[in-house]
C-alpha cells in the first residue's frame, strides 16, 4: 500500500521561493506587510523546527546542526567552524584538523579559539577531535531594529529634549539607575579612567556628543573592524595583490597618479555596500559610499606594504597625490570623509571612515596577501549604543550618557545586508578583551535558538575572556518576549550580566506621548527567562527606551506620538539594545570609582554586587527581570567592601521538551518544569531537590540563610538555613503548588557575615490547563492595559492537526492582539509591533481575530495578549479560545488498481472527529504524478531524484520518511537550476517540502544522509507534482458539522484526463477544510495504473 504523504509529519523548509509553503506550527497568516524581511532579526519569529533527535553532551549542538544541514542543502563545499578547545592543546588540535583536511585560518592559544574552513562532511569528525570542547558554524545576526514603527502624530504633549534639558530626564533615563546622582555625589566617578569596548554597527566618529570626554579627552580611542577579510564578504575588506610603480601608472585600463614609489592597489567599489531592503535611516551607506545619490563609484586604496602606509583615492579622479597618508586610527586617530558636505543642509552628507590592515592573510588559492579595510559604519545601531554608554553634552547641553567620563574602543562586526557575522562577535570581543585590554564590553545583537542552555563555543569562549582576563562583557537579553523561555543568545553565557528592558511612566510619556498605568515596568518585548536549561536569565533590567544619538548623516528620528522632532544626529530607539549600554556605562561608573579609591572589581565581585544591590520591580516576576533595577549607588555600597564572592556549582530538575538534550539531560541551573507529560498539574504540590556544591572559598562549612525573592506563594522551602562544606554538593528540597500559569522564585543563599548575595538559583514551573473535553477548547476572558500583556499557558494534546485561535470581544478601536509561543519558547509569528493588531491597518497581514497553527508541536503552549502603545484605550477588554481539531479519515488511502480516463468514478471514506467539534467543507482539486520508492542511504551518502514539473502545475511535494534506522538523521533538498528553492532538516528522518504554484522545468531533489548507523538505513521516498492535465478528484462542497467522536461518511470521484509518466501512479486529495481555512483532515486517493 502506498503510503500517503499528508500523513507524514510536516516539518520546517527553509522559505526561499516565492509559494513554498510548509507544515509545522505556524500560523497562518503571519507576516507583517510593512516591515522589512530580516530573518535574523530578534524582532522576528525564529523558523518553528521539529524536535530535534537527541545529542547529550553534543559538541555541536542541534542549531549548529541545523546550520551544517543548510549548508549542506546550498551546496557549499566548506563551512567556517569556531572551536572552543582545551587551551594547552589548542595547536595540536589545530594540526589535526588539517590533518582531515580542514583549512586552519585563526588559532588563539590563550583562549583555547580555533577558527577553520572545514567540508561539510567532516565536521562531525572535527568536533571528535581530542581537546575539543564545543564547535559553532558561522551565522549572521541582523542587528536589532530598535526604531519604533512612524505613525502620523496629533499633537504635542511634552516638550521636547534640547540644550536645556537635564541631566537626569526621561528621554535618556539614566538617573533610573542612579547613574545620575551618584555622578553628583561624586563628580570624578563620571567613568574617567574606564574604557569601554562597543561590538556592534561601528561608531559615527563625527558626531558632537562622541568627541570629547568629561576631562576633555578623545572620546573613541579606537575603531576597528572585525569581519573576516575573506569568509565574511564583507565589501570594504581588499586584498592588496597588484603592484604599481608611482608615479604614473595604468590599473584596471586606467592612468593612476601617486607620489613615486612602489605600492600595491584595489579598489572598493560602493555598490557592493548594498542590499535589497537597505534604509538609508538605519543601514546608513546603502552602496552611496560618497552620498551622491547614486552607487556607481570607485574608491581606489594605494597601500605601502614597507610601513603600511594607506592612501584612499576619496574625490574619484585617480589621483593619490592629492590625498592624506593615512594610518590605522587606533596609532593617529586620523579620520577621512568620503562625499561633499552641502552648505545650508543640517544632515552631513560626507561619511567619515578609518583605516586599516591585516597582514599575511592566507588565501583560498594558496600563497598570503595583506588585505586593507575602510572602515565605514553598518547601520544607527552602534552609535545609539554608544551614545547611551557614554554620550557627553548631547545637544549641545547637560544632557549625557550613563558615564560621560568613560572612552570608547568601538568594534564592527556587522556587515552590509546579511547581520553581523557569528565569527566576527567572537573574534572581535577576543582582540577587545585580550589585545585592546578594554575595562568593559557591551554587546547588543544576538539570536534565540530552540536550545538556549549556552552550551556551544561562543559562551565558552565569552565566559573564558571574562575570568582570565577581569573584563565583564553586558549582553542584551533579546527582544523576543513576552514569552517564557525567550532570553537569546549569547546573553545566557553563565558569566555575562544578561540585561533586559525596563521603561517607567514617565519615559512612555516623553519618548512615546503614551499614558500607562504603572509607574515602573518592563518592556513586552524584553526576553524572558529561564534558559533551557533552567538557569537564571536574564540576570537584571535596566531602561530600554532612549533618545540617544544617531550618525549626523540622518534626520532626526523621534516617535511621532510624542508630539515633537529632533534634530540631526538623535533618534528615538528601544530594545534590550538599549538596556544593556544603560547598564554597561553603570558599570563602568563602579569600575571609575574603584580605580580611584583602591577598591576591588573583579567580574565576580562587580555581578555580586550588581546582583545583590539591584532593586526588584514590583509586581513582575523574577524570570522576567532578574534581580530587578541596576541600581549605582547600592551596588557601589558592596564593591566598596571588597567583596569576596565564592564559587558554587548547582544541579537542579529540568523537565521541557528539549531537556534531554541539555548537556546532562533533564539537569540545569536552577529548576525548570514546563512539561505536559510528567509537568506540573494545577495546585499540586512537588517537592524539587536543588543540589548545590560550594566549590571554593573557606575550607571550614558555611552557613547560609535560605529565602525567597519573588515568591508568589507558589515556592516554599523546608528549612531556613543549609551548611555547605566546600566541594560536598547538598541538597535543598524546594516544594511548590502553582495556581494555573507560570511561577518563578529566587532561591537566596546568604552568608550573613559577609556583604552581598552570595548565591541566587532561578526556579520556574508552569501549571497549563488542559483542554476542555469533549469540546477540546480553552477560554480566557480578561482586560489587558495599555503596553501591558497578559500570559497564558494551554496543553496541547499529541496529534492535533490544527490548534484554531479566535480573539473577540474587542472594544471599539482597541488595539490588542496575541502572539502564541511553541513549548520550545519560540514565537511562531512575528512580534513586530506593526502586526496582528485589532484596529490597525488590518493586521498587516496577520489576521487579528482568527489564525490557525497547523500541526502544533504538542506540549504546553504560552499565548501573550497584549495592547499596543496607541491603543485609545487604557483597559482592553478580550476573549482568547483556543480548540484543538483533528479528524481521521479511513481508508487512506482508497487505492484503485486501475481506471479508465475520461470517466468520473466515485469513492467513500469514513471521516471521524477526534478532536473539538468543527465545521469542514470537503474540497477537490488536480490529480497528481505520484513516484513512490524505497531505498537504502548511509552515512555521508548523497540520493539525486530528477522530477520534471509541466506547466500548469498547482503543486510540487516531496517527502522522505519510515526510516528503517529510527535514530537515523536524512535531510531533504530542493534545487532548480542549482537554486535551493526548498529544505527540510531537522535531527529525525520524516521531512517534507511543498512548493505551491511552482514554475515549470527540471527540478533536482537530493535525499543527504546526514546521521545513520553502520550500514545505512532503508527510507521511503515520495514525490508528487498536481497538475490538471493529470485530472481531478471533486467532492459534493456540502459543510459537514462534526461533534466530538462523530463520524460521516464523506463522497467523491475521480476523473482521469492523462496518463502519469512511466513508472508514476495517480494520487488526488480531498482535504476537509474548516471555516478558518485550515485542512483538519484529508481523504487521499491512488491510481495504480491507467487503462
Amino acid at each position: 500500500m502506498t503510503v500517503p504523504i499528508h500523513r507524514r509529519r510536516r516539518t520546517t523548509a527553509l522559505l526561499v521561493a516565492a509559494g513554498l509553503s510548509i507544515g509545522g506550527a505556524l500560523a497562518v497568516p503571519a507576516t507583517a506587510a510593512n516591515e522589512r524581511p530580516n530573518p535574523l532579526n530578534q524582532h522576528t519569529a525564529p523558523e518553528v523546527k521539529a524536535a530535534l533527535v537527541a545529542h547529550p553532551r553534543d559538541k555541536i549542538g542541534e542549531h549548529d546542526r541545523q546550520l551544517l544541514a543548510e549548508a549542506v542543502a546550498r551546496g557549499e563545499k566548506t563551512v567556517t567552524a569556531m572551536l572552543a578547545v582545551d587551551q594547552r592543546q589548542t595547536r595540536r588540535v589545530a594540526d589535526q584538523l588539517r590533518g582531515i583536511g580542514a583549512r586552519v585560518d585563526r588559532v588563539d592559544e590563550r583562549v583555547g579559539y580555533v577558527r577553520a574552513q572545514v567540508p561539510p562532511g567532516k565536521v562531525e569528525q572535527a568536533a571528535a577531535v581530542g581537546g575539543v570542547v564545543a564547535l559553532d558554524l558561522k551565522e549572521y545576526f541582523r542587528p536589532p531594529e530598535p526604531a519604533p514603527e512612524q505613525r502620523v502624530a496629533d499633537t504635542a504633549r511634552v516638550p521636547a529634549p534640547g540644550p536645556g534639558t537635564p541631566d537626569a530626564n526621561p528621554y535618556l533615563p539614566t538617573h533610573e539607575t542612579g547613574a545620575v546622582r551618584f555622578r553628583q555625589q561624586h563628580p570624578s566617578w563620571d567613568g574617567r579612567g574606564v574604557t569601554i569596548g562597543i561590538l556592534d554597527t561601528g561608531v559615527d566618529l563625527d558626531h558632537p556628543a562622541l568627541q570629547k570626554t568629561t576631562t576633555g579627552q578623545r572620546k573613541i580611542v579606537d575603531s576597528v573592524t572585525a569581519t573576516d577579510p575573506i569568509y565574511d564578504g564583507d565589501a570594504t575588506w581588499r586584498a592588496m595583490i597588484t603592484s604599481v610603480i608611482g608615479p604614473v601608472f595604468v590599473y584596471r585600463g586606467q592612468i593612476w597618479t601617486a607620489p613615486a614609489g612602489e605600492y600595491k592597489i584595489n579598489v572598493v567599489t560602493e555598490k557592493n555596500t548594498d542590499f535589497p531592503g537597505c534604509a538609508p535611516t538605519d543601514d546608513i551607506v546603502c552602496g552611496d559610499l560618497n552620498r551622491d545619490g547614486d552607487s556607481d563609484d570607485v574608491f581606489g586604496i594605494l597601500y605601502r606594504p614597507g610601513d603600511h602606509a594607506v592612501w584612499v583615492d576619496t574625490d574619484g579622479d585617480r589621483d593619490f597625490t592629492d590625498e592624506q597618508l593615512m594610518r590605522p586610527y587606533g596609532v593617529s586617530h586620523q579620520v577621512g570623509h568620503l562625499g561633499q558636505d552641502k552648505p545650508g543642509t543640517e544632515v552631513r552628507e560626507t561619511l567619515p571612515f578609518v583605516v586599516q590592515y591585516r597582514e599575511d592573510v592566507e588565501l583560498p588559492q594558496g600563497g598570503v596577501a595583506d588585505f586593507v579595510n575602510l572602515g565605514v559604519i553598518a547601520g544607527a545601531h552602534g552609535t545609539h549604543v554608544a551614545g547611551i554608554t557614554a554620550a557627553h553634552r548631547m545637544f549641545g547641553g547637560r544632557m549625557n550618557g550613563a558615564a560621560p567620563g568613560a572612552q570608547i574602543v568601538s568594534v564592527r562586526g556587522c556587515l552590509f545586508g546579511p547581520g553581523c557575522s557569528s565569527v566576527a562577535l567572537v573574534e572581535g570581543m577576543i582582540w577587545l578583551v585580550a589585545d585592546r585590554h578594554v575595562d568593559v564590553v557591551n554587546l547588543s545583537i544576538g539570536g534565540l535558538p530552540a536550545l538556549n542552555d549556552a552550551n556551544n563555543a561562543r559562551a565558552e569562549l565569552y565566559n573564558r575572556l571574562i575570568r582570565q582576563y577581569g573584563v565583564q562583557l553586558f549582553i542584551s537579553a533579546g527582544n523576543s518576549g513576552a514569552g517564557l523561555n525567550t532570553v537569546g543568545d549569547p546573553s545566557v553565557a553563565d558569566d555575562v550580566v544578561s540585561v533586559g528592558a525596563a521603561i517607567s511612566k514617565a519615559t512612555w510619556k516623553a519618548n512615546y506621548g503614551a499614558e500607562v498605568a504603572y509607574r515602573m515596568g518592563v518592556f513586552n518585548f524584553s526576553s524572558r527567562g529561564p534558559r533551557e536549561d533552567g538557569g537564571f536569565k536574564p540576570d537584571i533590567v535596566a531602561p530600554g527606551s532612549a533618545i540617544s544619538s544617531i550618525p549626523v548623516q540622518t534626520v532626526g528620528q523621534p516617535v511621532p506620538e510624542a508630539g515633537y522632532s529632533l534634530p540631526v544626529g538623535y533618534g528615538m530607539f528601544n530594545g534590550t539594545s538599549m538596556a544593556a549600554p544603560q547598564a554597561t556605562g553603570a558599570a563602568a561608573l563602579l569600575l571609575s570609582a574603584a580605580r580611584q579609591t583602591g577598591a576591588q572589581a573583579t567580574p565576580a565581585q562587580l555581578r555580586q554586587a550588581v546582583f545583590s544591590a539591584a532593586k526588584p520591580i514590583a509586581g513582575i516576576p523574577v524570570h522576567v527581570q532578574g534581580y530587578g533595577m541596576f541600581d549605582v549607588p547600592g551596588a557601589w555600597n558592596l564593591l566598596k567592601r571588597d567583596l569576596t564572592p565564592d564559587a558554587f556549582t548547582v544541579s537542579a530538575p529540568v523537565c521541557t521538551p528539549l531537556s534531554d538534550k541539555l548537556a546532562t539531560p533533564h539537569q540545569g541551573a536552577g529548576v525548570y518544569n514546563r512539561c505536559a507529560a510528567g509537568g506540573h498539574e494545577p495546585g499540586e504540590a512537588k517537592d524539587y531537590l536543588v543540589t548545590v556544591t560550594r566549590a571554593s572559598g573557606d575550607p571550614r562549612p558555611k552557613a547560609y540563610r535560605l529565602s525567597l525573592q519573588g515568591n508568589d506563594g507558589t515556592f516554599r522551602t523546608y528549612a531556613s538555613t543549609v551548611t555547605l562544606p566546600r566541594g560536598v554538593p547538598v541538597k535543598i528540597r524546594l516544594t511548590a503548588a502553582p495556581t494555573v500559569g507560570a511561577h518563578s522564585a529566587i532561591l537566596r543563599l546568604d552568608d550573613p557575615a559577609t556583604p552581598g548575595l552570595d548565591l541566587g538559583v532561578l526556579n520556574t514551573v508552569v501549571a497549563a490547563p488542559t483542554l476542555d473535553e469533549p469540546r477540546y477548547t480553552w477560554q480566557a476572558t480578561g482586560s489587558v492595559n495599555r503596553n501591558e500583556y497578559r500570559s497564558y499557558f494551554v496543553s496541547v494534546p499529541a496529534d492535533t492537526r490544527v490548534l484554531q485561535v479566535n480573539l473577540a470581544d474587542v472594544a471599539d478601536g482597541s488595539q490588542t492582539r496575541w502572539i502564541a509561543y511553541n513549548p520550545w519558547g519560540l514565537p511562531v509569528e512575528s512580534t513586530s509591533s506593526l502586526v496582528c493588531y485589532t484596529n490597525l491597518g488590518g493586521g498587516n497581514g496577520c489576521d487579528p481575530a482568527s489564525r490557525f497553527y497547523a500541526h502544533p508541536i504538542p506540549g504546553v503552549w504560552e499565548f501573550v495578549v497584549e495592547s499596543r502603545r496607541t491603543s485609545p484605550l487604557l483597559e482592553n477588554p478580550f476573549r482568547l479560545t483556543t480548540q484543538a481539531q483533528g479528524i481521521t479519515v479511513t481508508p487512506d488511502p482508497v487505492t484503485f488498481e486501475s481506471l479508465p480516463k475520461g470517466q468520473a468514478t466515485g469513492f467513500e471514506v469514513t471521516a471521524r472527529n477526534d478532536f473539538g467539534p468543527v465545521t469542514v467543507t470537503p474540497q477537490g482539486g488536480a490529480l497528481g504524478s505520484l513516484l513512490a520508492t524505497t531505498r537504502t542511504i548511509t552515512k555521508g551518502e548523497t540520493h539525486l531524484y530528477t522530477v520534471q514539473v509541466p506547466e500548469g502545475a498547482t503543486r510540487f511535494e516531496v517527502a522522505i520518511g519510515n526510516p528503517g534506522d529510527p535514530a537515523a538523521d536524512l535531510d531533504l533538498t530542493v534545487r532548480k537550476d542549482g537554486v535551493v528553492v526548498g529544505r527540510s532538516a531537522d535531527g529525525d528522518s520524516d521531512e517534507v517540502v511543498t512548493l505551491d504554484e511552482p514554475e515549470p522545468g527540471t527540478y533536482e531533489v537530493e535525499v543527504y544522509g546526514y546521521e545513520t548507523k553502520p550500514g545505512g538505513t532503508s527510507y521511503d521516498y515520495r514525490e508528487v507534482v498536481f497538475a490538471p492535465r493529470y485530472g481531478t478528484v471533486t467532492a459534493p462542497g456540502d459543510a459537514i458539522s462534526l461533534a466530538n467522536g462523530q463520524t460521516v461518511t464523506v463522497t467523491g470521484s475521480v476523473t482521469i484526463q492523462q496518463a502519469p509518466p512511466g513508472g508514476h501512479q495517480l494520487y488526488g486529495e480531498v482535504p476537509l477544510v474548516s471555516p478558518a481555512g485550515a485542512a483538519v483532515g484529508t481523504a487521499t486517493v491512488v491510481i495504480e495504473s491507467v487503462s
